[in-house]
């Protein structure tokens, strides 16, 4: 029996198609970024966060190898490959009543993986919103 939040979000990576965001994402929503210290809040930051991140992973040999699912909060530990460069991370989702994302936060290693992310993120936010960092 699966959870109706993240069986959708699994149908948005699956199909490498995040145009189902506006629906699953809490206006509220916040994302907690691996790299940037500030959360990023509302659901246009965080749909603008999730959007640079499908494109620099989900084009690689990305996997989903582990979960964790409650009621309200799910650990979904995935594995990809960027330039040789070998990750592991952790999406930590929560949603809300209605069944909408409202906290994602994505924990990554090793450093080597974190710091190749950072700057595919940095160009990609660059690219899609100038105002966007991905050092704030």
């Amino acid at each position: 029996m699966g959870n109706p939040t993240i069986d959708a979000w699994h149908k948005l990576v699956r199909e490498q198609d995040m145009s189902g965001l506006d629906d699953l994402l809490a206006d509220d929503a916040v994302f907690h970024s691996p790299v940037v210290h500030t959360p990023q809040r509302g659901k246009q930051l965080v749909k603008l966060y999730l959007n640079a991140a499908a494109m620099a992973l989900y084009n690689s040999n990305f996997a989903y190898v582990r979960e964790v699912i409650g009621e309200s909060d799910a650990f979904l530990e995935f594995t990809a490959e960027l330039d040789g460069v070998h990750i592991n991370a952790v999406d930590i989702i929560h949603w809300n009543d209605e069944g909408k994302i409202d906290d994602f936060k994505v924990m990554i290693r090793p450093l080597k993986a974190i710091n190749l992310l950072h700057g595919m993120m940095k160009q990609m936010l660059g690219q899609a919103a100038p105002g966007a960092s991905a050092t704030s």
